[in-house]
């Protein structure tokens, strides 16, 4: 029984990790309809700025989440307006922005081996090594402090959808784009501010992954990956089903160990995601814009 609640605590760390990674990429899907295939690049850019600005200048990496937040809010919007804005919409742009962005994300990488090379970073704290008592099992402070942070930023977001002028002027554009430019939604800046936003979230993900796991230029591969897996089952451009979606799979990769290697756990999303795919193609809680 202990080991079965201690298994439920690391899925449900574990899914806050998921979930933060997967929100910006739903996101920008759920609006521009657009797959940012450099989420990715932005995962691992968001982990070497933390880590540069912990070993740098000895900033706490949870402190420097807002930094992180506002500059790749501002790249996400710089990147929008001087790339992702020329390309015509419909299925050609769709095709084009995949290999643009795919593109950029290569670009980055590069970048990143030519500054940092390929070698395994790690971002350690004071308190890395420390655990917390939760419900009787010993957990990482960090991954509690991870898990922390990505139901704040769910929190954040969905006030910021439902609650907020920007929120509803995002989701209506997301709905009908040509309506929104009737009443007088300049659509354009909705678009730069969502791709800003989305780009936002993934480098908070990266920064958090930086602080649970080593990390090199390569880092946000598999980011990407699981993030599409959690976007699919959840429903794309569903917000609160992301983050269910995230919750499930990190269980299932959790409970694999029991009957699988280790090595093999993370095959077992994407069987998820082919069997969701085939079963349910809208996702496990239908497809959905923003709710």
């Amino acid at each position: 029984m202990d080991r079965f609640a201690e298994l439920v605590i690391a899925s449900v760390l574990l899914a806050g990790l998921y979930a933060t990674m997967a929100y910006g990429l739903g996101l920008i899907y759920g609006v521009l309809r657009i797959v940012n295939l450099n989420h990715g690049g932005m995962i691992m850019a968001g982990a070497y700025a933390g880590w540069y600005l912990h070993s740098e200048y000895g900033i706490d990496p949870y402190l420097s989440l807002l930094p992180v937040a506002a500059v790749s809010f501002l790249l996400g919007i710089a990147m929008y307006r001087g790339l992702v804005h020329r390309l015509p919409r419909g299925a050609a742009g769709g095709v084009q922005s995949l290999l643009l962005l795919f593109g950029v994300w290569l670009v980055m990488r590069n970048v990143a081996y030519l500054l940092f090379t390929g070698n395994d970073q790690t971002l350690r704290t004071s308190y890395s090594t420390r655990a917390a008592v939760l419900a009787g099992a010993l957990v990482s402070v960090n991954r509690v402090a991870v898990f922390a942070v990505a139901l704040a930023t769910l929190i954040i977001l969905h006030i910021l959808l439902t609650r907020t002028y920007l929120g509803k002027a995002i989701r209506a554009v997301a709905q009908n784009p040509d309506s929104c430019t009737l009443v007088g939604i300049r659509v354009e800046r909705i678009y730069a501010l969502t791709f800003g936003l989305g780009t936002a979230l993934a480098a908070i993900a990266g920064l958090l992954g930086a602080t649970l796991f080593p990390f090199n230029p390569s880092f946000g591969a598999g980011e990407l990956l699981k993030s599409f897996v959690v976007v699919v089952l959840g429903g794309l451009g569903s917000v609160a089903g992301t983050a269910i979606a995230a919750l499930i799979l990190a269980a299932v990769e959790v409970f694999a160990i029991l009957f699988i290697p280790a090595y093999l756990t993370a095959a077992v999303g994407f069987v998820l995601l082919v069997l969701v795919l085939v079963l349910r193609p809208g996702g496990l809680f239908g497809q959905r814009v923003l709710g």
